[in-house]
């Protein structure tokens, strides 16, 4: 675990022999997997996680029930480092020369996935914004894989998982903003360079009552994902509580 009297600096941790797995979440009701899906990825022994929440997301998280655990209770989860939340971002007093936790956060990076990705975040993400912590490392990525490259021997991607209500997932201004993650930055654009994987939602009867597409992929299928990316071998049986 970091020393947290400290600032997060990328530069200690780059030959750790590690991948570097940033798992974060906003707000949306599947952030509840998200415990599953830290314990998981952490069970590879060579899996380094830091976990960033949002606001909204960090509500699904305050111990209600035992699939929803608080935030704190995640730090003793076998390969979480640290857990950061927007606050963090400013938490000491900044001079000249000190880290900035997004910019560090981004060199750190080998993945950041985002499980789940709500329909505001989506909204902002697609258009530049980046007003919290999550939204400053997305926008801040090496889209272009040249200015970590002395560090890192591939480009870093973006998993997203989005998961919203039906009607909120059938809108039309998601199909544009879904245009531009799977077409403008996706992996499989046309151009060969993208950066962002999006892995899309299923059908199935959601939490608000409703029945229907926009729920966020299994969150077992995430995780095989996101092995096969990393180069890891599947671990048997990875279901866990929720």
């Amino acid at each position: 675990m970091d020393n947290l009297l400290s600032p997060f600096s990328a530069q200690t941790h780059l030959h750790d022999g590690k991948i570097h797995i940033i798992l974060a979440a906003s707000g949306s009701v599947a952030t509840i997997k998200l415990p599953n899906i830290a314990k998981a990825l952490g069970r590879h022994h060579n899996v380094s996680i830091r976990i960033i929440v949002t606001k909204s997301a960090e509500r699904f998280l305050r111990e209600q029930s035992l699939e929803q655990p608080s935030l704190e209770a995640l730090r003793i989860v076998p390969g979480v480092e640290a857990i950061y939340r927007d606050e963090d971002e400013w938490v000491y007093p900044w001079t000249r020369g000190d880290p900035i936790l997004h910019i560090e956060l981004r060199k750190w990076a080998h993945l950041l996935l985002v499980a789940p990705l709500s329909a505001n975040t989506m909204a902002k993400m697609t258009m530049g914004m980046a007003d919290n912590l999550l939204l400053s490392v997305i926008r801040a990525w090496d889209t272009t894989g040249t200015v970590d490259s002395t560090f890192k021997r591939r480009k870093p991607l973006i998993f997203v998982a989005p998961a919203m209500n039906t009607a909120m997932w059938n809108h039309p201004i998601t199909g544009r903003q879904i245009e531009i993650l799977e077409e403008d930055w996706g992996v499989n654009n046309k151009g060969k360079d993208g950066w962002v994987s999006v892995l899309r939602p299923m059908e199935k009867s959601l939490a608000c009552g409703d029945i229907g597409n926009g729920a966020m992929m299994d969150w077992e299928a995430i995780v095989r994902i996101v092995e096969q990316y990393i180069g890891v071998q599947p671990q048997g049986g990875i279901s866990v509580s929720g």
